[in-house]
């Protein structure tokens, strides 16, 4: 976990925007009506509200470094190996939403921004490792979402913002919003679980109890070394607690490991530093032609792209 602090008293080179695209595709899926539709039939909703976000984004933040991080390892992840529950509680995308991510993902790389998919790895872990690598080069990163898990990544200069609700915060705000430290997340994770991503915990350890522990051992590993303390603990529960903790070592163990965010993940042009480009007109008349974009958005678009807009007569 080292790598996640930084470096204490250190000046950021820059700053690198690092999305959580699908959080916001799935977001305007579900607030838009499916009534939108393509040149093909299909429904764009998705796309569009898409569009609006990555617009109002780019223009309150005027990014020189973004990158787009995309879920495409749905039922392909690692983590599915180590436990084939693992998310299993989630429907499966239906196709109107899968080919929506595909579109957006264009529209992403026709705007001249990085896009960052894998198959083996989410999209929280391509945020990870870029934000880690990003670090080692003086960057500060600034995660665009509200998914807590990403919250174990902030380091001392690091920003998490909750885009929708307008909320930024760094590490010193984690404790106040998840009851640990920056540091600690996955560990709680580990004990108290996660519904959201299926994720077991250990049975009987809720947000309050996990706090208390971590608070007072620091780590997963110091608890589960020191576990013959905690009965003496002044902690409600504290016998049955230690009992549950040694009966389900095993699956703490495991649940850290679905809920730590992999930040070793080998990055596409990572040299660049995901720098912001200017976009490719072809493409980006491509996408807004298939999406039936109107034209104050193909505007804004062109805008965003560095490209000059020619409305058809």
């Amino acid at each position: 976990m080292a790598a996640l602090t930084g470096e204490p008293g250190t000046r950021p080179a820059g700053t690198l925007y690092l999305v959580d695209a699908s959080l916001y595709v799935f977001r305007a899926w579900h607030s838009l009506p499916p009534d939108l539709h393509g040149a093909d039939g299909w429904p764009t909703n998705a796309v569009h509200g898409f569009a609006r976000f990555l617009l109002e984004l780019l223009d309150r933040a005027r990014p020189q470094h973004i990158a787009l991080a995309f879920d495409e390892a749905l039922d392909s992840c690692f983590r599915n190996e180590l436990y084939p529950g693992y998310k299993a509680n989630r429907e499966p995308a239906p196709e109107e939403l899968r080919r929506q991510f595909g579109q957006c993902q264009r529209l992403c790389r026709a705007l001249g921004l990085e896009v960052l998919a894998d198959r083996d790895y989410e999209a929280d872990d391509l945020i990870g490792s870029a934000c880690v690598q990003s670090r080692a080069s003086g960057f500060r990163s600034v995660l665009v979402s509200a998914d807590k898990d990403l919250s174990q990544l902030l380091g001392e200069h690091d920003e998490q913002w909750d885009f929708a609700r307008g909320q930024r915060w760094g590490a010193a705000g984690v404790p106040g919003r998840h009851g640990v430290e920056a540091h600690q997340v996955a560990d709680f994770l580990a004990l108290t679980g996660d519904p959201v991503d299926n994720i077991p915990g250990v049975p009987g350890i809720g947000a309050k109890t996990a706090a208390a522990l971590l608070a007072h051992f620091g780590s997963l590993d110091a608890l589960l070394a020191r576990v013959e303390e905690i009965p003496f603990l002044r902690l409600r529960g504290a016998a049955r607690c230690a009992e549950r903790l040694r009966e389900h070592r095993g699956q703490a163990l495991l649940c850290r490991q679905l809920a730590t965010i992999r930040c070793d993940v080998a990055l596409p042009s990572f040299a660049g530093r995901f720098r912001r480009g200017n976009g490719d007109p072809d493409a980006l008349w491509e996408v807004c032609e298939a999406v039936r974009f109107g034209p104050m958005t193909r505007r804004r678009l062109h805008e965003a792209a560095g490209l000059e807009f020619a409305p058809a007569a």
